[in-house]
């Protein structure tokens, strides 16, 4: 006895393709996309001042972890200035900063072991963003900065972090 499966193929509206017309790329007005990359291109000239903001408030955040100490409330400050500089790095044109901050965030990350973080390191990662803008050093790719991340990510490594 074979007893015969029948089924029905129901496909869903794609509600998403509809909104964006239709999955049609013809449908994407050119005019707006060059309106998007201009304004883009207008907002780029704030960007080296945006990223030296952001410095200011991680240099400033180091500060305050050397006047009232080691605490929760100062390391999580540090850590959260790393953290945006981790994301903005790259978005400003500094793929080499996105790095060094993401190897002090890695440092910093596992908020029990904060404590023990050596100070030094810290301070060599925060000093290496301020020379990597000084310097106008952008990326890996120069040998100044390849062996600064490097050296940098090897001391976090070591630690276990």
């Amino acid at each position: 006895m074979s007893q015969q499966n029948s089924g029905q193929l129901i496909q869903p509206n794609n509600a998403l393709r509809l909104k964006v017309g239709g999955g049609r790329l013809g449908t994407i007005d050119p005019a707006a996309i060059a309106k998007a990359e201009a304004a883009l291109k207008s907002l780029a000239s704030n960007f080296s001042q945006w990223l030296n903001d952001e410095i200011v408030k991680l240099d400033a955040a180091r500060q305050q972890v050397k006047v009232a100490g080691v605490t929760p409330e100062t390391m999580e400050n540090l850590y959260l200035r790393a953290h945006d500089l981790k994301g903005l790095g790259t978005t400003y044109g500094y793929q080499l900063i996105t790095r060094i901050a993401g190897s002090l965030c890695r440092m910093i990350d596992d908020k029990e072991k904060r404590s023990t973080v050596p100070l030094e390191l810290v301070d060599a990662h925060i000093d290496a963003i301020k020379a990597a803008v000084r310097d106008d050093i952008k990326s890996d790719e120069h040998p100044v900065g390849r062996v600064l991340v490097e050296e940098l990510e090897r001391r976090v490594k070591a630690m276990g972090a």
